[in-house]
């Protein structure tokens, strides 16, 4: 055999091996599609994420993709049934820096956060929004609502979709670099906690960007300012908390998927290779722009890195606002 014959029976030798690897994962796409279960409520920031993206997945992945909201207690049923799912790639779930939370704020969960689960790939960002409902709060600004908060400590209520989920969390350092006090009210989700906001029942709460701007532009809502260094191209009339004299308040709350335990690195490599070309899509690319969301794609083995950090960096936010776990 000659060098040229031999090279070329050595490429189709891998082709077919790659191919081979890879085969299992196709099979069980085609027969029972990609389904993402979310641990969140429809209306949040991930759902609107993956539902923007659903098309591009289709492609992607060559199947048909079903997003399955599955919320409650925090977001830990929708985690457990991902941690139960095959881990043949057919079941992910985008999720929000919540998951990286839980541990801190739960005394007790059925599955493990660093070993029941296949981190793949962070994917972006969303921003973070302080709001409060104009009927029952005078303030336009952070100025003016801190001036409130400090008039009448622990009298003014806030809203969270649940104890210790980034939402709380992000109000709680809120209120701390204010040195102010309000009373914490914490919902199941997102949506309850929107339609009690817009009903008055609780006077402020912080909430990703894309879930409340359509509020904020009717005037239903009214924006005091988002936790990032500079104004978001989507709402630019909207000021930064740094801007307005809170130089340490930034933060976001991040997106990533993930699946459950046991997935080969072949067919991490292959879902997220689907998660690159999704996110590629100018169809989703354009949906991220208008919800005012940045991508930033990791792979497989520096997501999982990145979530070991961000579990022991929210242990200690956790700490510091004095959340006793549940």
């Amino acid at each position: 055999m000659n060098k040229r014959d031999f090279l070329l029976k050595s490429a189709s030798a891998s082709l077919a091996l790659g191919l081979a690897q890879f085969a299992p994962f196709a099979r069980a796409q085609a027969e029972r599609g990609v389904r993402f279960v979310l641990p969140n409520a429809t209306g949040s920031g991930v759902d609107a994420i993956t539902r923007a993206s659903q098309p591009a997945f289709s492609k992607a992945f060559g199947a048909n993709v079903i997003v399955e909201n599955k919320p409650g207690a925090g977001g830990v049923l929708g985690l457990q049934t991902l941690s139960k799912s095959a881990p043949d790639g057919t079941t992910l779930s985008l999720v929000s820096n919540n998951v990286v939370i839980l541990p801190s704020v739960l005394k007790a969960l059925p599955f493990n956060m660093e070993t029941d689960f296949t981190p793949i790939s962070t994917v972006g960002s969303t921003p973070l929004v302080i709001v409060v409902n104009p009927q029952k709060v005078s303030a336009t600004n952070s100025k003016e609502l801190i001036a409130l908060l400090k008039a009448k400590p622990d009298t003014y209520n806030f809203a969270s979709s649940g104890t210790g989920t980034i939402l709380h969390l992000a109000t709680e350092m809120y209120l701390e670099q204010a040195k102010v006090k309000a009373r914490h009210i914490p919902y199941r989700g997102v949506g309850p906690m929107v339609t009690d906001l817009l009903g008055g029942q609780v006077e402020f709460g912080t909430l990703a960007l894309p879930s409340v701007l359509q509020h904020i532009k009717s005037g239903a809502l009214r924006a005091i300012g988002v936790g990032e260094p500079q104004r978001i191209a989507i709402a630019p009339d909207i000021p930064t908390l740094v801007e307005q004299g809170m130089p340490d308040y930034i933060v976001d709350a991040w997106f990533a998927i993930i699946g459950p335990k046991g997935m080969t690195p072949e067919t991490s490599k292959r879902v997220h290779q689907a998660i690159v070309t999704a996110f590629n899509d100018p169809a989703t690319k354009a949906a991220m722009d208008r919800q005012g969301n940045r991508i930033h794609i990791r792979t497989p083995e520096e997501t999982a890195v990145y979530f070991k950090g961000e579990l022991q960096k929210y242990a200690a936010l956790v700490k510091a606002a004095g959340i006793e776990p549940q």
